[in-house]
């Protein structure tokens, strides 16, 4: 099995302890050295070095500055620091905001150096691997993910023809004709097509980059309840926005949000109550949109609040796919956003939002 390759850069003003070095480790790496900053910095653009060796004093580049300077150029290599004389405060500072892998006095003792730059090399390997694997761990999970936005998106098709036979079933008066059959099958088939729309949401949220579109919150708002109560005509709606200036968002997210949160308020309202209400108050200012959502519902538990944002979270009370509140939380981390509830069982549930005006 051969013996990898381990490229050694040695950057010292000092010409005798270049040539030692070299006589010492020649063996052992591939070694390359220069006499100050600029010069090792030359040899950093055109190779692959993969431990650098600085002394500290040199004359107008310090080791640590040197080190300091190729943190964002130059990652890769693991950095030693060379010292033959105590400077604490920078040392401490080096190594605290990882600037350097370790430090070794002068004169080095030659096995030292020798089992340090063999750790270096291991500690490099490990980075590069490691970044490798995220990599692929990330193509893996971009390839996953657009596969299942492929199947939803096929899947959705048929299921809106089955969807549309049922509307024509209900408009020939036939709905009832076989018992709880047509009433079977439109449960499944809504319920199916809801995890469909969670599911691309949840990915179209997680790929697109935040558009920046003007929101007219009153015509928004107005067709997202006319949407998410064309079948439910029970729950009543006091709607309240104040919106006197431009406001510009992420038209995308924004709608995710609101109908959201507008899909949840009506689901969870109790079955017992005979005035099903959802209020929505919208101020909006030339900072941010202030959005209250709140209803008379059946609340959230005390000790669930903390859990409702967390993906597929689902409490005995509640019904769902344990998606919708996790992809409000996501999409508002997305344009900047923030999200308070407070709930109780006998008051219902109220959600406070802020959109930051991107105007």
């Amino acid at each position: 099995m051969s013996i990898p390759t381990v490229r050694v850069l040695y950057i010292d003003d000092e010409e005798n302890n270049l040539q030692a070095f070299r006589a010492s480790f020649r063996r052992q790496y591939e070694i390359y050295t220069a006499l100050s900053a600029a010069e090792g910095l030359l040899i950093l653009q055109n190779v692959d070095v993969h431990v650098v060796i600085a002394d500290q004093k040199m004359p107008n580049t310090t080791g640590v500055e040197f080190f300091k300077s190729i943190v964002e150029t130059h990652p890769d290599p693991i950095r030693i620091l060379l010292t033959g004389y105590t400077d604490i405060e920078a040392l401490a500072d080096a190594i605290n905001h990882g600037d350097i892998y370790r430090y070794i006095t002068k004169p080095w003792n030659d096995l030292e150096l020798h089992n340090s730059i063999k750790n270096a090399y291991d500690a490099y390997k490990a980075k590069i691997d490691l970044r490798n694997k995220m990599t692929e761990l990330e193509k893996t999970n971009d390839e996953l993910n657009r596969f299942i936005y492929s199947i939803s998106h096929e899947l959705r098709a048929p299921l809106v023809s089955v969807i549309g036979i049922i509307n024509l079933v209900k408009m020939e008066d036939l709905y009832h004709s076989s018992g709880e059959y047509w009433s079977l099958i439109e449960t499944c088939s809504n319920k199916l097509d809801y995890y469909i729309q969670k599911t691309l949401q949840y990915y179209k949220n997680t790929k697109d980059i935040p558009d920046h579109s003007e929101i007219d919150f009153k015509q928004l708002v107005g067709e997202l309840i006319d949407l998410h109560t064309y079948s439910d005509k029970d729950t009543g709606f006091n709607v309240s926005i104040n919106q006197n200036v431009k406001f510009v968002g992420d038209a995308f997210r924004i709608e995710v949000i609101l109908s959201n949160l507008i899909s949840n308020a009506i689901k969870y309202q109790k079955s017992n109550e005979l005035n099903k209400t959802v209020n929505i108050e919208i101020d909006v200012t030339d900072h941010q949109a202030n959005i209250n959502i709140n209803d008379n519902g059946m609340g959230i538990l005390k000790e669930h609040l903390e859990k409702i944002f967390t993906q597929f979270f689902k409490s005995k009370m509640h019904h769902g796919s344990g998606l919708g509140l996790f992809i409000v939380k996501e999409a508002l981390n997305k344009i900047n956003g923030t999200i308070n509830v407070s709930s109780n069982i006998e008051d219902g549930t109220t959600f406070k939002i802020t959109i930051p005006n991107a105007k």
